[in-house]
């Protein structure tokens, strides 16, 4: 197999960015959803006064969808003098406007904001004005930047690299069981590995080409399902069938670089923990940045039919797997389109979201998780 296309998100569930090669590191790509939008709900909309924040994805925000992003990296080593610019275009065709925000923002003096994303606690700063002041004129409501910075969130579940460990026994559904996740649980070795920015749960989402194809055979009229909207890290071509991914364990890719047969290909060791269930995102149309109509505005509903083949989410369909740059990786390796990847370990049957060892959650620390949300954002 090879890989044939890679995406970041700078900003959470804005529109993705393509690449053609990336360092890897163990909290996913580079600047991947290093920022997030929270909008501003008002208990008193007259006088603006009070209210609370709620953190904007596509899911429930669909006009997320018609802000484009574009990566702007200066010479390795000066990324402080890099930039991420957002473009917005309206769907009414209305004049659009951009913004240049940089990648590595001086937080000094910047305010810290106690932030929950999928009950996974971290901190951010708030980017303040003119970021805040553009964003809120674009979506027609105030709304917050945020920057996650050096900070991150903690892995909870089964999602974790380091929550499968032979021999021990096993509790199942995580969906109903660890909203209150203890940090204190956690060993210092885990805080070293455990942690993500603000991707859903996982620091990489690994898709086929296959399962996409798949996924347009079912459209009629020849409509094609645009990739993007499953929101990938890497995608890659060449799989022996469609969702022949859903039983993949560990993935190696080789990179060669500008040397060529002067050096030897460097290696990228990836585990993939559990599948991603989808949600109704997956049916945006991204021009208009509303529920898409006909047949693209359907792809859920027909995923439903046979997808739904995880049985810690059974009422989601399965497209993709969540991963993690392995232990022992170095930080330094590289991705790129044409890479060879292999898959080195298969699980004899489908992973189960919410299935995972005693080893890495202690089971007092575990309560009671409702209306878990879409993935993946």
């Amino acid at each position: 197999m090879k890989v044939s296309q890679l995406y970041t998100y700078p900003i959470k569930s804005l529109r993705g960015v393509p690449l053609t090669s990336t360092e890897v590191t163990k909290y996913g790509f580079p600047y991947d959803r290093r920022f997030m939008l929270l909008k501003v709900n008002r208990d008193d909309q007259s006088t603006g006064a009070g209210g609370s924040l709620q953190n904007m994805t596509i899911t429930h925000f669909p006009a997320m969808a018609l802000f484009q992003q574009e990566l702007h990296c200066p010479d390795k080593g000066e990324a402080s003098r890099g930039s991420i610019r957002v473009i917005y275009q309206p769907a009414d065709g209305g004049e659009k406007g951009s913004l240049d925000i940089p990648l590595l923002p001086n937080t000094n003096g910047l305010d810290v904001m106690d932030i929950v994303l999928h009950r996974s606690p971290t901190k951010a700063y708030n980017m303040g004005s003119p970021f805040n002041g553009w964003f809120s004129r674009c979506f027609g409501y105030d709304t917050v930047l945020v920057y996650i910075g050096p900070h991150t969130r903690p892995i909870l579940g089964n999602l974790s690299p380091n929550a499968s460990v032979k021999g021990e026994s096993q509790v199942n559904s995580w969906l109903s069981s660890i909203a209150n996740y203890l940090p204190t649980v956690r060993t210092s070795q885990q805080e070293a590995m455990d942690g993500i920015k603000f991707t859903d749960v996982a620091a990489y989402l690994v898709v086929t080409e296959e399962s996409l194809n798949n996924v347009s055979s079912r459209l009629l009229g020849g409509e094609e399902m645009d990739i993007t909207k499953f929101r990938p890290n890497i995608v890659l071509s060449g799989s022996p069938a469609a969702y022949d991914e859903d039983f993949w364990a560990d993935l190696v890719w080789k990179h060669q670089d500008d040397e060529g047969e002067k050096e030897p290909a460097k290696e990228a060791k990836f585990i993939l923990t559990q599948n991603c269930a989808r949600c109704v995102s997956i049916n945006i149309d991204y021009a208009t940045g509303k529920q898409a109509q006909g047949q693209l505005g359907a792809v859920f509903k027909k995923l439903m039919k046979d997808r739904r083949v995880d049985k810690g989410t059974k009422y989601s369909p399965i497209f993709g797997r969540y991963g993690f740059l392995k232990a022992g990786t170095t930080t330094a390796s590289v991705i790129a389109v044409g890479d060879e990847v292999q898959v080195t370990k298969r699980n004899s049957e489908r992973t189960t979201f919410g299935k995972y060892q005693l080893s890495t959650i202690h089971a007092n620390a575990l309560t009671t998780l409702e209306d878990w949300p879409g993935l993946n954002n």
